[in-house]
């Protein structure tokens, strides 16, 4: 008998369904490179790498940082160094950031939607 791996989220809610070749498919909705993801809607995002990332950049969630507990930054095929600047800056916000590759961000965030989290994601789009 087989078994059903998607995961059940709310109405209403995104999920990151494909991710590589420089886009993402996110909800059937094909978005060509970095994004930045809420429950509910998706934004293109101006970064190429994470050395480009910056608090100014992320104002698309800090301008709702009220709504969010966790934002989560994928930083491209693999994660380096966590720049802690970026960390005080958010923690100011009010938000935790996990810094992560972006893979991994990607399916944090479907498991975060699935469990209701108050989430949103900073993807770097990798090939």
């Amino acid at each position: 008998m087989p078994i059903d791996m998607d995961p059940v989220v709310p109405e209403g809610r995104q999920l990151v369904q494909k991710y590589g070749n420089g886009r993402f498919t996110i909800t059937t909705v094909v978005f060509e490179g970095s994004v930045i993801v809420f429950p509910e809607e998706t934004s293109p995002w101006a970064v190429q790498s994470a050395e480009d990332i910056t608090i100014e950049n992320l104002s698309a969630i800090t301008d709702q940082a009220d709504d969010f507990d966790i934002v989560l930054i994928g930083a491209g095929p693999k994660f380096g160094r966590i720049p802690l600047d970026l960390r005080k800056a958010l923690k100011e916000f009010g938000l935790v950031m996990e810094w992560m590759d972006t893979g991994a961000a990607c399916r944090t965030f479907n498991v975060l939607i699935a469990e209701e989290r108050r989430v949103a994601a900073a993807l770097i789009a990798v090939d």
